[in-house]
C-alpha cells in the first residue's frame, strides 16, 4: 500500500494589524455577531460574515435548540441568507469569530464539517475560492480556499460513473 500526504496551507497573524483593512472589518463585524447568537447550552457564541463581491456583508451567529441538532451554525446562517439574497453574486471571504462564557475565544475556531461542505458547494456554485478568516482573541488563521480545510471533499458527482 502506497502511503500519500496530503497538505494544506495556513496563513497565521497575530493581530488585526497584519490583515488587509477589508478583512480586519470583516472579522471585527463576526465578532459583532456573536452578540445576536442564541445559545443557551453551549455558551458558546459564534459570529460570522460574508463578504460578497458586490461588496454586501452579511453577517450571521449561531441559533441553538433544545431539539438538538434542529440549531444552525453561524457560517450556514450567514451562507443560505446570502445567497438566497444574492444568488448570482459570488462570496469572497468569510470570517468567524467565537465567544465562550462571556469572553473571546483564546483560539479560532474552525467551520464544522458541515459547514465546510456548504462553503465549498459556494465554491465550486462561483467558481472561485473563498477566503476563510478564523479570528480569536490571540491570533488569527487563514484559508484562501475551502479545499485547504476540506481536502478531501464530497464534491459534486464528479467521478460518478452512471
Amino acid at each position: 500500500m502506497e502511503e500519500k500526504k496530503i497538505e494544506i496551507t495556513l496563513y497565521e497573524a497575530g493581530g488585526v494589524n497584519e490583515l488587509t483593512s477589508e478583512d480586519a472589518a470583516l472579522l471585527e463585524k463576526a465578532a459583532e455577531a456573536t452578540r445576536s447568537s442564541y445559545a443557551p447550552y453551549s455558551q458558546f457564541h459564534v459570529g460570522a460574515a460574508v463578504l460578497l463581491d458586490n461588496g454586501e456583508i452579511i453577517c450571521g451567529s449561531n441559533q441553538e435548540n433544545a431539539a438538538y441538532p434542529s440549531g444552525l451554525c453561524a457560517e450556514r446562517v450567514a451562507l443560505f441568507y446570502a445567497t438566497s439574497k444574492f444568488s448570482q453574486v459570488a462570496i469572497r471571504t468569510i470570517a468567524i469569530y467565537a465567544m465562550a462564557n462571556g469572553k473571546a475565544n483564546p483560539d479560532p475556531v474552525y467551520p464544522c464539517g458541515a459547514c465546510r461542505q456548504v462553503l465549498l458547494e459556494c465554491e465550486n456554485r462561483s467558481g472561485q475560492p473563498i477566503k476563510v478568516i478564523m479570528g480569536s482573541a490571540q491570533k488569527i488563521q487563514m484559508v484562501h480556499t475551502i479545499s485547504d480545510l476540506l481536502p478531501l471533499a464530497f464534491d459534486k458527482f464528479k467521478n460518478l460513473k452512471i
